[in-house]
């Protein structure tokens, strides 16, 4: 009897824990599920990272992340290069920057052309494609690490160097001197 009842004792404290342990990993695997890792932004619908803090901070009155731009469009001015944007139907996500000539992307096999790409305009009309996106496109899994880290650096670069061109074409005078790689993020900076 007295060993039973020591038994029980013992597995009581290490029932407790278990049962904690598994209500933690219950609750904080349902909030990862749910969470809402993109916001699509207008007139595409291509989605922005709210994963990524120096993209989407925290605004103090909601308490959720919100874009540093509210579209993408080809005036829009991004207050940090490069921005970060995806389409649910390709397998990357475009890195973002400012010219002269108005807002650009990078794609790995064509490097830094004007916004938006052809696939978002309708070749008839001239006019905006926008996405229909899939139910759950906000929880969509996060852009991987692995991919920022092996195409920011050259994304960058390839910027750099293509910037002269775009400010050649800008009919304004009164350009803004070329950005430097240390202004630029660096794949940490976007996964942080």
């Amino acid at each position: 009897m007295k060993k039973e009842k020591n038994d029980k004792q013992k597995l009581s404290p290490l029932l407790v824990i278990f049962l904690i342990g598994l209500s933690v990993s219950i609750l904080s695997r349902s909030g990862i599920a749910k969470a809402q890792n993109w916001a699509a932004l207008p007139p595409y619908n291509t989605l922005w990272p709210l994963w990524s803090s120096i993209l989407s901070p925290v605004n103090t009155t909601t308490g959720l992340p919100t874009p540093l731009v509210s579209n993408l469009t080809p005036n829009t001015v991004l207050p940090v290069q490069p921005g970060l944007t995806w389409h649910p139907g390709l397998r990357n996500p475009w890195l973002l920057y400012n010219t002269p000539l108005g807002l650009a992307y990078y794609e790995p096999l064509s490097g830094i052309n004007l916004w938006p790409p052809p696939i978002l305009i309708n070749q008839i009309t001239g006019l905006p494609i926008t996405i229909t996106l899939p139910a759950g496109y906000s929880s969509l899994l996060p852009t991987p690490a692995w991919w920022l880290s092996n195409y920011v650096p050259p994304a960058n670069w390839s910027y750099l160097v293509a910037y002269p061109s775009y400010a050649a074409a800008a009919p304004s005078a009164s350009l803004l001197p070329q950005p430097t790689i240390t202004s630029l993020l660096t794949a940490t900076a976007l996964i942080l």
